[in-house]
């Protein structure tokens, strides 16, 4: 079965929880257990959006997706302009 993907503002949700499981002197295992994710899985999204109120990873999601969106423009027009040199050298 796949893993689920769980949303930002839900990373960061689960992430409050486990803070205030730490906050009442739980372990990390335990409160992972209670987000039902893994140590790893904690750990990992501690590094990315530990920190981060919800709006904040909304718009850092929202970042991404048009860093994606220009640096495809960018590699379609390089490949343009590397075709139009090989052109415009006889090479075709």
């Amino acid at each position: 079965m796949p893993a689920k993907k769980h949303k930002p503002e839900e990373i960061i949700g689960k992430l409050r929880e486990v803070e205030i499981v730490l906050g009442q002197c739980g372990t990390t295992a335990e409160a992972c257990r209670r987000i039902a994710v893994s140590e790893q899985t904690y750990y990992r999204w501690r590094k990315e959006y530990g920190g981060l109120k919800t709006d904040q990873a909304r718009r850092m999601k929202d970042l991404k997706k048009e860093n994606l969106r220009l640096r495809c423009a960018i590699s379609d027009l390089t490949l343009d302009k590397l075709i139009l040199q090989e052109a415009a050298r006889g090479n075709f």
